[in-house]
C-alpha cells in the first residue's frame, strides 16, 4: 500500500491568513530522499513560496499538522502529529522485509513472514549484520 500523508499549515504574514496543504507521497520521498526533507520545503515549494522568501522564515515558525495518513504512515500519525523518525525506521524495515519475503517462501516456504515474528526478526537482523560487513 501507498504511504502518503496530507500536511497543513497556518500562520499570518503581513495582515494576510495562509493556509497551506500538500499531500505528499512519503515512498516517493523516501526513495529520492535522505535525510527525510523538511515538511516546511515541501509546503512552500507546492504552495509556491520562495524559501529564501521572509514569507518563508515566519512560515517555519508555525506548527505543521498532519492528517489523513496512509499505509504503514497511519501508524504514526497521532493527534495531528508525525512520527518521523518512527516512520522511516518501519519504511526501511518494510523494504527488507520485501527483499527477504521471496527467499522465505523459496527456501521454507513460508509465504508470509509476518506469521512467523521470531523468524522475521532473525532475517532481518542478519540482512543487517550482512549489510554492515
Amino acid at each position: 500500500m501507498k504511504n502518503t500523508i496530507a500536511a497543513n499549515i497556518e500562520f499570518s504574514f503581513k495582515g494576510e491568513d495562509y493556509s497551506l496543504t500538500s499531500n505528499i507521497d512519503i515512498d516517493r520521498l523516501m526513495q529520492r530522499e535522505h535525510p527525510f526533507p523538511s515538511i516546511h520545503a515541501i509546503l512552500a515549494h507546492d504552495n509556491h513560496i520562495d524559501t529564501y522568501s521572509y514569507l518563508y522564515e515566519v512560515m517555519l515558525e508555525a506548527e505543521i499538522r498532519f492528517s489523513d495518513a496512509r499505509g504503514i504512515a497511519e501508524d504514526f500519525l497521532v493527534d495531528g502529529n508525525f512520527d518521523q523518525e518512527g516512520f522511516m525506521k518501519a519504511w526501511q524495515e518494510s523494504k527488507v522485509v520485501e527483499q527477504l519475503q521471496p527467499i522465505a517462501m523459496r527456501e521454507l516456504g513460508i509465504a508470509d513472514l509476518d506469521q512467523h515474528r521470531e523468524l522475521k526478526n532473525a532475517l532481518v537482523q542478519a540482512y543487517n549484520l550482512g549489510k554492515g560487513a
